[in-house]
């Protein structure tokens, strides 16, 4: 992969990090206070789910930067190797634990009585998403992995 490809994945990870932080900054809390403003009887709510919210970024951009790494192997001609496998099981872990905690989330809105329709289906999709990105790392992980094993192994026959 030449330094062009690997240039615009690195240029998008760090767009997709400013639109999330940008969003978490001025968004989040605004349609929080909105919410609260329409239904009071669950403005209770609002800090609470504002914390989960954020605290879901912590994996996020943890997976960003490990996926930076990742970029940073390939471009110094290391993509096959122990650390490449390290991150991606890095971020396999992210993604299930945002799932994870947007599936808590999702329930405990729901016991509440506070699970609006629209929220559900966002929180399902980030779940989904999450969950079809865990499959996806842990699948090139494994590949990587074959790869690794068969380079050690015809190195040492030859």
């Amino acid at each position: 992969m030449n330094r062009g490809s690997t240039t615009f994945l690195r240029i998008s990870v760090f767009l997709i990090g400013i639109i999330v932080i940008t969003l978490s900054i001025f968004l989040l809390p605004r349609l929080a206070n909105e919410a609260a403003e329409i239904a009071p009887d669950l403005a209770y709510l609002k800090y609470l789910v504002l914390i989960g919210l954020y605290v879901t970024t912590i994996p996020f951009f943890f997976a960003l930067y490990q996926a930076l790494k990742i970029l940073t192997y390939i471009d110094n001609h290391n993509a096959f190797s122990c650390f490449s496998v390290k991150s991606l099981k890095n971020i396999v872990y992210c993604a299930i634990t945002i799932s994870v905690f947007y599936i808590i989330g999702g329930l405990f809105l729901f016991i509440q009585n506070a699970l609006h329709p629209g929220i559900a289906i966002m929180g399902l999709t980030i779940t989904f998403a999450s969950t079809i990105i865990a499959v996806f790392a842990s699948t090139l992980k494994k590949l990587i992995k074959n790869a690794i094993d068969m380079k050690s192994e015809n190195d040492l026959t030859v």
